[in-house]
């Protein structure tokens, strides 16, 4: 994959930007990647797993990615690997070949400055040339910043299994997030070159209830 950058929106009074490039993961880059998978697994919001993960458990996550068809791209801002994402098949089952789940993970320090959305962009634009037509995320109901994230960027609500998850003996909702390329105007022309923050895109507090839903609420998928 040739990499392609991205151009993160300053902070209010900053007038520096920061590069962003987005490539194709390396095995140098798997502490970096297990790190932040970690951190996300602790939140229990972002992942079903549910133990930390060692770096000789995810050796094999680079070599179940292929950058011609499903990739695993990271994201670097300032030299340092701020988030990943991965697509993989949907379902192993031909007449879904054309489908990819998506996720995507951001390292707690560089959140709120655009790295998830940067990533899920470059993959909407570049599905086409990777064969890919439909992109789906798993994201649980109670995660309203990655909701929000995927519902501006064009992914709809496909469907909600209501409390098929149990984090730390509660009952957890799984959303199912889905993007189809030409539907809706969804599509982008090219791979994502630039890119910033739209005024006023940030969560201000998370939804009520686990089992409500909607589409103005790293990210992740399960």
């Amino acid at each position: 994959m040739i990499a392609t950058t991205a151009t993160e929106k300053p902070s209010r009074g900053a007038p520096v930007k920061d590069a962003m490039t987005i490539r194709d993961a390396r095995e140098s880059d798997l502490p970096a990647i297990v790190r932040i998978y970690n951190a996300a697994i602790a939140t229990r919001v972002s992942t079903a797993q549910l133990e930390p993960v060692t770096l000789e458990d995810r050796r094999h996550w680079l070599k179940d990615h292929s950058s011609d068809r499903h990739p695993f791209w990271v994201l670097e801002l300032n030299g340092q690997v701020a988030g990943w994402l991965t697509l993989k098949t949907f379902i192993p089952r031909g007449a879904y070949r054309d489908t990819a789940e998506v996720s995507v993970y951001v390292d707690e320090k560089f959140r709120r400055r655009g790295v998830g959305r940067a990533l899920l962009a470059e993959a909407i634009g570049r599905a086409p040339e990777l064969g890919i037509a439909a992109m789906v995320g798993l994201i649980f109901a109670h995660n309203p910043a990655s909701l929000q994230l995927f519902a501006q960027l064009g992914f709809e609500k496909w469907g909600l299994l209501p409390g098929v998850a149990r984090l730390d003996g509660v009952e957890r909702d799984l959303t199912i997030m889905g993007w189809q390329v030409g539907r809706r105007d969804q599509t982008s022309s090219g791979p994502t070159t630039r890119w910033t923050m739209p005024p006023g895109s940030e969560i201000k507090k998370p939804l009520k209830s686990s089992r409500k839903f909607s589409t103005s609420s790293r990210r992740a998928t399960p």
